[in-house]
Protein backbone atom coordinates (compact mmCIF):
# COMPACT_ATOMS: atom_id res chain seq x y z
CA UNK A 1 0.00 0.00 0.00
CA UNK A 2 2.50 2.40 0.52
CA UNK A 3 4.34 1.67 -2.44
CA UNK A 4 1.16 2.77 -4.71
CA UNK A 5 1.28 5.88 -2.51
CA UNK A 6 4.48 6.57 -2.93
CA UNK A 7 4.50 5.72 -6.96
CA UNK A 8 1.32 7.99 -7.29
CA UNK A 9 2.66 10.64 -5.46
CA UNK A 10 5.86 10.49 -7.88
CA UNK A 11 3.63 10.44 -11.28
CA UNK A 12 1.36 12.96 -10.00
CA UNK A 13 4.78 15.16 -9.32
CA UNK A 14 6.01 14.39 -12.91
CA UNK A 15 2.56 15.38 -14.52
CA UNK A 16 2.71 18.48 -12.74
CA UNK A 17 5.81 19.59 -13.89
CA UNK A 18 5.63 17.99 -17.41
CA UNK A 19 2.55 20.23 -18.18
CA UNK A 20 4.47 23.67 -16.62
CA UNK A 21 7.01 22.39 -19.08
CA UNK A 22 4.79 21.66 -21.67
CA UNK A 23 3.14 25.60 -20.94
CA UNK A 24 4.96 27.38 -24.12
CA UNK A 25 5.72 31.44 -24.10
CA UNK A 26 5.12 32.89 -27.56
CA UNK A 27 7.89 35.42 -27.80
CA UNK A 28 6.89 37.43 -31.01
CA UNK A 29 9.29 40.70 -30.60
CA UNK A 30 12.56 41.55 -29.45
CA UNK A 31 11.62 42.47 -25.68
CA UNK A 32 9.72 39.58 -24.72
CA UNK A 33 12.72 37.63 -25.99
CA UNK A 34 15.06 39.33 -23.73
CA UNK A 35 12.39 39.11 -21.01
CA UNK A 36 11.99 35.37 -21.34
CA UNK A 37 15.73 34.98 -20.60
CA UNK A 38 16.85 34.65 -23.90
CA UNK A 39 20.60 36.22 -24.46
CA UNK A 40 21.14 39.49 -26.64
CA UNK A 41 23.51 38.58 -29.26
CA UNK A 42 26.61 41.25 -29.32
CA UNK A 43 25.66 42.74 -32.37
CA UNK A 44 24.23 45.86 -34.10
CA UNK A 45 21.48 46.23 -33.88
CA UNK A 46 21.44 43.31 -30.94
CA UNK A 47 19.38 40.07 -32.12
CA UNK A 48 17.62 37.29 -29.96
CA UNK A 49 16.70 33.93 -30.61
CA UNK A 50 14.33 32.12 -28.75
CA UNK A 51 15.48 28.74 -30.13
CA UNK A 52 12.87 28.75 -32.87
CA UNK A 53 13.10 32.56 -34.06
CA UNK A 54 15.34 35.52 -34.09
CA UNK A 55 14.54 38.81 -33.26
CA UNK A 56 16.01 42.09 -34.06
CA UNK A 57 16.49 45.00 -31.97
CA UNK A 58 14.42 47.87 -32.98
CA UNK A 59 17.04 51.48 -33.53
CA UNK A 60 15.19 53.67 -35.23
CA UNK A 61 16.36 54.27 -39.08
CA UNK A 62 19.73 55.14 -37.73
CA UNK A 63 21.45 52.60 -39.93
CA UNK A 64 19.96 54.23 -42.65
CA UNK A 65 21.13 58.38 -41.72
CA UNK A 66 24.36 57.24 -40.80
CA UNK A 67 25.95 59.24 -44.10
CA UNK A 68 23.54 62.09 -43.25
CA UNK A 69 23.57 62.23 -39.21
CA UNK A 70 24.54 60.56 -36.11
CA UNK A 71 23.61 60.46 -32.95
CA UNK A 72 25.84 60.58 -30.12
CA UNK A 73 24.03 60.86 -27.37
CA UNK A 74 21.36 59.44 -26.26
CA UNK A 75 21.47 56.31 -28.18
CA UNK A 76 18.67 54.15 -29.09
CA UNK A 77 16.83 52.43 -26.95
CA UNK A 78 18.35 54.06 -23.65
CA UNK A 79 16.92 55.38 -20.66
CA UNK A 80 16.25 59.52 -20.77
CA UNK A 81 15.16 61.84 -18.02
CA UNK A 82 14.65 65.67 -18.31
CA UNK A 83 16.74 67.39 -19.09
CA UNK A 84 18.19 65.49 -21.91
CA UNK A 85 21.12 66.44 -23.91
CA UNK A 86 21.04 65.83 -27.71
CA UNK A 87 24.86 65.41 -29.30
CA UNK A 88 25.62 64.32 -32.74
CA UNK A 89 27.02 65.36 -35.95
CA UNK A 90 25.29 66.33 -39.49
CA UNK A 91 25.91 66.84 -42.88
CA UNK A 92 26.37 70.55 -43.40
CA UNK A 93 23.19 70.25 -46.00
CA UNK A 94 20.94 68.99 -42.84
CA UNK A 95 20.93 72.41 -41.32
CA UNK A 96 19.81 75.89 -42.29
CA UNK A 97 20.52 78.82 -40.83
CA UNK A 98 23.27 77.05 -38.34
CA UNK A 99 20.37 74.77 -36.97
CA UNK A 100 17.90 72.03 -37.27
CA UNK A 101 14.47 70.85 -35.32
CA UNK A 102 14.13 68.28 -32.80
CA UNK A 103 10.86 66.58 -31.37
CA UNK A 104 10.01 64.29 -28.32
CA UNK A 105 7.15 61.98 -28.01
CA UNK A 106 5.33 59.41 -26.35
CA UNK A 107 4.38 56.30 -27.37
CA UNK A 108 1.09 57.67 -28.26
CA UNK A 109 2.87 60.37 -30.63
CA UNK A 110 1.56 63.27 -28.20
CA UNK A 111 4.58 65.69 -28.79
CA UNK A 112 6.64 66.02 -24.95
CA UNK A 113 8.90 68.24 -26.39
CA UNK A 114 10.62 70.34 -29.18
CA UNK A 115 13.47 72.11 -29.45
CA UNK A 116 16.30 73.82 -32.38
CA UNK A 117 19.82 72.25 -32.48
CA UNK A 118 22.47 74.30 -33.36
CA UNK A 119 25.49 73.62 -35.27
CA UNK A 120 28.52 74.13 -33.06
CA UNK A 121 31.00 74.90 -35.93
CA UNK A 122 30.34 76.28 -39.87
CA UNK A 123 27.51 74.42 -41.37
CA UNK A 124 28.40 75.61 -44.52
CA UNK A 125 30.34 72.34 -45.72
CA UNK A 126 29.55 68.86 -46.99
CA UNK A 127 31.59 67.24 -44.21
CA UNK A 128 30.15 66.69 -40.82
CA UNK A 129 28.75 69.66 -38.42
CA UNK A 130 28.67 68.37 -34.32
CA UNK A 131 25.10 69.59 -33.10
CA UNK A 132 23.82 70.46 -29.65
CA UNK A 133 20.39 70.89 -27.52
CA UNK A 134 18.79 70.40 -24.68
CA UNK A 135 14.99 69.33 -24.29
CA UNK A 136 13.03 69.78 -21.05
CA UNK A 137 10.31 67.73 -20.92
CA UNK A 138 7.67 66.21 -18.25
CA UNK A 139 7.98 62.23 -17.97
CA UNK A 140 4.94 60.56 -19.52
CA UNK A 141 2.85 57.68 -18.08
CA UNK A 142 3.99 55.48 -21.19
CA UNK A 143 7.44 53.68 -21.12
CA UNK A 144 8.55 54.04 -24.83
CA UNK A 145 9.27 57.08 -27.14
CA UNK A 146 11.10 58.40 -29.98
CA UNK A 147 13.08 61.17 -30.55
CA UNK A 148 13.20 62.52 -34.25
CA UNK A 149 15.94 64.97 -35.23
CA UNK A 150 14.62 66.93 -38.52
CA UNK A 151 16.59 67.73 -41.44
CA UNK A 152 15.76 71.49 -41.72
CA UNK A 153 13.73 72.22 -44.68
CA UNK A 154 12.75 75.93 -45.37
CA UNK A 155 11.25 75.02 -48.46
CA UNK A 156 8.46 73.00 -47.44
CA UNK A 157 8.87 71.07 -50.56
CA UNK A 158 8.19 67.43 -49.08
CA UNK A 159 10.96 65.88 -51.47
CA UNK A 160 13.58 67.35 -49.05
CA UNK A 161 12.27 66.09 -45.63
CA UNK A 162 14.34 64.02 -44.07
CA UNK A 163 15.21 62.44 -40.45
CA UNK A 164 16.49 60.43 -37.89
CA UNK A 165 14.36 58.70 -35.55
CA UNK A 166 16.04 57.61 -31.99
CA UNK A 167 13.48 55.42 -30.15
CA UNK A 168 14.22 55.63 -26.34
CA UNK A 169 12.71 55.07 -22.80
CA UNK A 170 11.73 57.07 -19.88
CA UNK A 171 12.73 56.87 -16.61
Amino acid sequence: MMKRIIVFAILSISLTGCSLVSEIVSVTNFDECIATGNPAMESYPRQCSDGNNTFTEYIGNEMEKMDLIRIDSPRPNTVITSPLSITGEAVGNWFFEADFPVELYDASGNLLARGIATAQSDWMTESFVPFLTKLQFSKPEDKHGLLILRKDNPSGIPLYNDSLEVPVYFK
